[in-house]
């Protein structure tokens, strides 16, 4: 029986591309190389995409702050095979290779946003992960809460300006409406990067050139004192909900830092010591957020827990970090689903997803 070639994505020009190293090497120690054939497509920093060898890919690969990408040097571009619809990789003319899947671990803008998954949509070649519109809603981190609010879905208070309104925004007038302290945020960037809480005015004015460094639209959101808590989602047209984890960061917040570099930098809680109730709904509400966004595949919801156990959405993130400490994978795990398994399990939700999209009419 043929192997199936997923074409695995990684690096990027986010500021995630670290993370995406990370995610790439812990999925390709646990994908069933006995089902898939593996083909590495690395994007260095300046989105020039390169084929990579699967046994040497990485440099400092074990120290965080350190990994880099280590390509072939064979570029890649690609093409629509003439007969079987399938993307066509093509590295420097020597040779051809048809993908059946491709799995897009793109942590951040230019990768979690809807921008390659337009690309693999326009070329009908199957991939992980929620479509354009699902990704693109969940990066919008301002138009995805707009939705969720207007869906009945519990967000936290919070002000949207763009770039060209950073004049107007006044901190006193801030401080009026959300209180002290509070967090300021790009709204199209993920794995805290960029965010910044906020204590006095000199930290705000940092804090709002920090933000507008990394998007041109960033969000000013009122602090939640609470506990952070997440769920897996997995599926498409009937999602279900992994366990709930809880996070409690050793940090001011929930960081960069303490997500994918220090170990140390949050106790981890799996599952979350919650009541049982707290967990029904948080699912229930993970699985609607999931559905409300449009999203299909994969998604990790965040919630903060109150103290008087009042639930707020934080945000969605379609394509969750599978770092050896990331959230995601483990709560499948507690949940009875393996790394392995919830590896194949997106692949084949991909492959589903395209074979239904191949029946619909193109032609009136």
């Amino acid at each position: 029986m043929r192997k199936i070639n997923v074409a695995l994505l990684f690096g990027g020009k986010s500021t995630e591309h670290e993370v995406s190293l990370q995610s790439a090497k812990n999925i390709i120690n646990a994908i069933d190389k006995e089902k898939y054939e593996l083909t590495l497509i690395g994007i260095d920093k300046k989105g020039q995409w390169y084929l990579c060898d699967q046994e040497d890919f990485l440099l400092n690969e074990d120290n965080p702050k350190e990994i880099r990408m280590k390509h072939s040097g064979i570029a890649v571009s690609f093409q629509m095979g003439k007969s079987t619809e399938q993307l066509i990789c093509l590295a420097e003319k020597t040779f051809t290779k048809s993908i059946d899947v491709v799995f897009p671990i793109l942590h951040g803008t230019y990768g979690e946003d809807g921008t390659v998954q337009g690309l693999f949509k326009l070329a009908n070649i199957p991939f992980v992960g929620p479509s354009l519109l699902g990704s693109g809603l969940g990066m919008d981190k301002d138009v995805a809460k707009r939705l969720l609010r207007d869906a009945g879905i519990p967000i936290a208070k919070g002000l949207t300006y763009r770039l060209w309104e950073k004049q107007r925004i006044d901190f006193e007038t801030v401080v009026e409406q959300l209180g002290l302290p509070m967090f300021v945020k790009p709204a199209n960037l993920g794995s805290s990067v960029g965010i910044s809480k906020v204590k006095n005015k000199e930290e705000f004015l940092a804090a709002i050139k920090e933000a507008f460094s990394f998007d041109n639209k960033i969000l000013i959101e009122e602090y939640i004192e609470g506990q952070e808590i997440e769920c897996g989602i997995l599926g498409n047209e009937f999602p279900i909900a992994s366990a709930v984890g809880g996070i409690i960061p050793q940090q001011e917040f929930y960081s960069y830092e303490a997500k994918y570099i220090d170990e140390k930098g949050a106790t981890i809680q799996i599952p979350a010591d919650i009541p049982q109730e707290l967990v029904i709904l948080v699912q229930e509400l993970a699985i609607k957020a999931f559905q409300v966004l449009c999203c299909e595949g994969m998604a990790r919801v965040d919630f903060f827990l109150t103290k008087e156990n009042k639930i707020l959405i934080n945000e969605i993130n379609t394509i969750p970090g599978f770092t050896k400490i990331s959230m995601y994978p483990k709560l499948w795990e507690i949940s009875g689903i393996s790394y392995k398994d919830l590896i194949d399990r997106l692949i084949q939700l991909a492959l589903e997803r395209n074979a239904r999209e191949e029946k619909i009419q193109s032609c009136y």
